[in-house]
């Protein structure tokens, strides 16, 4: 006859509280690939530009043009310092919402940051979102835009969102002035996080990524050379740490102000 071990009651309380310990542990990676703030926080909002209007053409982050066009057009917003986070923060998109129930939808607007606003309701801490005209007046119920917009400022609530760009990959556009020496690129389309924390080159014939440094607003580039294509690019996000690596996105005959699209996108 076989004897089976006796345990005594401290044993066994200890064997099912590392279990439950072991089993309450999330593994980092898995908390790293979540978007913080899932809860509505609160703000200000106003609006700029013509009341309809898709807002100012280009903006602190840099996107030039691609704020007048879909999927970015009339989506796109001018945020605080400290959403701004000198230029960190462009990309990322929030869903905002104003609060008076007697003129405010309950549907929040989904918004892009590609610009700052540094004064006025913007400064000294303030969470503030200084919205176009067009998605300043989304967020009001039918037929009330044009009152919600004479409001003026606005207590809004907010929440990071996904970004979202369906039937599109990312894609790095080559700002002007690029050479073999200095190449600067603009990160384009980035669905999920938005923003970008850190990206990296690696030329053809090289197996090293070489650090791109953040320059300003969304754009990031490299001092080096001769730089010689194809270029991998690899780039990870600010908000999660998620990373992507494009293989030879950016051909050998690259030319300035030039934009090359990848065939990949994280999940949003």
């Amino acid at each position: 006859m076989q004897c089976q071990p006796e345990y005594s009651v401290s044993q066994v309380l200890t064997f099912f509280l590392l279990l439950a310990f072991k089993c309450s542990v999330v593994a980092p990676t898995q908390l790293n690939h979540q978007l913080s703030e899932p809860h509505w926080l609160p703000a200000t909002a106003t609006w700029y530009g013509s009341p309809e209007g898709d807002g100012s053409d280009g903006g602190a982050c840099g996107y030039g043009s691609l704020v007048d066009v879909k999927p970015l057009r009339a989506r796109v917003g001018a945020v605080s310092p400290v959403l701004f986070k000198n230029g960190g923060g462009c990309g990322a998109c929030y869903k905002v919402r104003c609060l008076d129930k007697s003129i405010c939808s309950r549907r929040a607007v989904t918004i892009i940051v590609t610009d700052e606003c540094p004064g006025g309701y913007c400064s000294n801490g303030r969470t503030h979102f200084d919205l176009s005209g067009a998605a300043f007046g989304r967020m009001a119920i039918a037929g009330e835009s044009g009152e919600l917009r004479n409001r003026g400022e606005l207590p809004v609530i907010y929440r990071r969102a996904p970004c979202k760009y369906p039937g599109k990959n990312i894609a790095f556009h080559v700002n002007e002035g690029s050479t073999d020496y200095w190449l600067s690129l603009l990160v384009e389309f980035e669905d999920g996080d938005g923003d970008v924390g850190s990206m990296h080159i690696r030329e053809a014939s090289s197996s090293e990524w070489l650090q791109m440094n953040h320059v300003w607003g969304a754009n990031w580039s490299i001092i080096g050379g001769p730089l010689k294509g194809p270029f991998s690019v690899k780039l990870a996000t600010l908000s999660t740490g998620r990373t992507l690596s494009a293989r030879a996105v950016i051909p050998s005959n690259w030319s300035p102000k030039a934009t090359y699209t990848s065939r990949l996108n994280f999940s949003p």
